[in-house]
């Protein structure tokens, strides 16, 4: 660690900030704020007192350790030991670039990306084809192709180069089936046409850059696997987006995740757990309403005759979150979904000592014996069956389990790949809003807005997107969206259609006010006191126009809307 007075730096002036803005594996630093190489500190292996930040970084003090003293460690950016060499022996940057394509010098991609998730992302090398290499989250390594295809390659820019230099790109035909001899056979075939063609000193550098880098020299069939493992794992948390409209970059299907197995696993694990007669294994996958869903459907997938008593204590959880609506479990479409979904499994048995339960459970759609199992045949053939399962039924139950980025990612592709759909494009936007995706909402609410021909759908569809854009933050355009709805009306000079004729005696007229209201309040919570003084203009017009139950329905909602504009000063905020 270097030592301040050979710096020849004055002492950091520093403040106090929370200790958890630091994060596990930023990288240490030494006395004065001078980088410790290679030291990364694990925050869940030491507790700290205190952190700092100061003109060299982020700091952090363990207990009892003070300025200038071997406890002092900081936290900055974080530099991968691979590419700080490449960085900084211009000899190994050259051998990367030529003949294996990872030039360092070439730190920019053809548009501007960032990823789904937010995470932070860096470009750190180009190839030669326009491709770009970035470092996500300081970690992982993601190439983009210049023709919009994006995968993981490695956990690592080791690793990443690793791959590149023993396995390189020119290298074809390599597969899981071959086993190592194969595999070196594979890649000494392809080597010696690019010694003919463009290297014939690939042996040398290939060694030069190995060396130089310290990289393993692991079984190129080990090599391959890792390679194949990251290219798996670029969903959920290593979706590119084109920064402009937010498509994603494409890969390739082999490598696309299976959201239903990864949101039924818990599912299946539990009722597993059920059929080997676990102690409290029914009551917990009874118990809990999000796991109840996924034993459903396992239990669906999997029939066996002994289920049946199972099926039913579901059911019956199902029936009393029904009758019981303060419950979480019972709010939603998706309690309605996993209710008919324990009803069809308990129907299909056809026993006449269930046709209560299942008169409860279906409004009297269906009770026991022989009719039960046609009905259930008929919803299993409309809702559940394979042709009929939806996407959204495995995002649905992603989001209820918390896996978020996997709702997102699957999300984004599912948008990217559906055409002029007025009824998909609706649950896409719904669902984006719910996962908390507005700018992701927002595009498919356009889309959505486009294809409506009707004056009522479009002030429908133009106040869900101001909705829409207002959480994305974008109050400007929420305003756009809702001079949309107030045109579709005909409050503004637009020519509506007889759809529209009663709109301001119905819930839409209510609606639309109701997102002015809140339009209001966000723009002066945003400092926009020329956007609120307006909006609050439309807002008292609507008000006055709607009927007097919606009026009064939004009577706590305008107070505050009109004692916040009341409130902003004269010409400003």
């Amino acid at each position: 660690m270097g030592a301040l007075g050979s710096s020849g730096r004055s002492a950091p002036s520093a403040r106090t900030i929370s200790s958890t803005q630091a994060r596990v594996g930023d990288l240490a630093v030494g006395q004065g704020g001078q980088p410790a190489e290679g030291v990364a500190v694990c925050l869940s292996e030491r507790p700290f007192a205190r952190v700092h930040t100061s003109d060299y970084g982020t700091v952090v003090v363990y207990p009892h350790a003070r300025p200038g003293t071997p406890g002092w460690l900081g936290f900055g950016r974080m530099t991968d030991p691979v590419l700080h060499l490449l960085r900084t022996r211009p000899d190994l940057a050259e051998l990367a670039a030529f003949p294996f394509n990872f030039d360092v010098e070439r730190v920019y991609h053809v548009e501007d990306v960032r990823l789904a998730s937010g995470a932070p992302l860096e470009p750190i090398a180009g190839d030669d084809t326009g491709g770009t290499y970035f470092l996500c989250a300081c970690a992982a390594v993601l190439h983009a192709s210049s023709e919009g295809e994006a995968v993981l390659m490695a956990d690592g820019v080791g690793e990443a180069l690793e791959m590149l230099v023993r396995l390189p790109d020119w290298c074809e035909g390599l597969t899981t089936d071959l086993d190592e001899d194969g595999m070196i056979a594979a890649v000494r075939a392809s080597d010696d046409e690019a010694r003919e063609e463009f290297a014939p000193e690939l042996d040398a550098q290939r060694e030069a850059l190995l060396s130089g880098l310290g990289l393993p020299r692991r079984p190129l069939v080990e090599l391959f696997a890792m390679a194949e493992s990251a290219a798996g794992r670029t969903d959920p948390h290593h979706v590119l987006l084109n920064a402009r409209d937010l498509c994603a970059y494409r890969l390739d299907e082999s490598y696309h995740l299976s959201l239903r197995d990864i949101v039924l696993g818990p599912g299946r694990e539990a009722l597993g757990r059920v059929r080997a007669g676990a102690p409290g294994a029914r009551d917990a996958a009874a118990g809990d309403a999000v796991l109840r869903a996924g034993v459903l459907w396992a239990a669906y997938e999997d029939r066996r005759d002994d289920d049946l008593p199972l099926l039913r204590f579901l059911l019956e959880r199902e029936v009393v979150g029904r009758e019981v609506p303060e419950r979480e479990e019972a709010v939603g479409a998706e309690g309605y979904e996993t209710r008919w979904l324990a009803a069809v499994l308990v129907a299909s048995y056809g026993r006449d000592e269930d046709a209560q339960l299942l008169r409860s459970a279906t409004s009297a759609a269906t009770g026991g014996g022989g009719g039960a199992v046609d009905w259930a045949r008929v919803q299993e053939a409309e809702r559940f069956g394979p042709a009929a399962q939806s996407p959204f039924t495995w995002v649905e139950l992603a989001r209820r389990q918390g896996r978020i980025e996997h709702a997102r990612a699957a999300l984004i592709r599912l948008l990217d790949d559906t055409g002029p759909d007025a009824g998909r494009l609706r649950k896409l936007s719904r669902a984006l809003e719910r996962v908390g995706d507005h700018a992701q909402a927002a595009r498919a609410q356009v889309y959505l807005l486009s294809l409506q021909d009707s004056a009522w759908d479009r002030a429908s569809e133009a106040y869900v997107l101001a909705r829409v854009e207002r959480g994305r933050g974008d109050l400007a355009a929420a305003a756009r969206a809702l001079h949309r709805a107030r045109t579709a009306v005909g409050v503004e000079g637009g020519a509506p259609d007889d759809t529209v004729a009663q709109w301001h005696r119905r819930g839409l007229g209510r609606l639309i006010t109701e997102q002015h209201l809140e339009l209001v309040l966000a723009a002066v919570e945003a400092g926009d006191a020329d956007l609120a003084r307006t909006t609050m203009a439309h807002g008292r017009y609507l008000l006055d126009r709607i009927g007097a139950e919606s009026a009064k329905t939004l009577s706590g909602l305008s107070t505050r809307a009109k004692w916040a504009v009341a409130g902003l000063r004269r010409g400003g905020a």
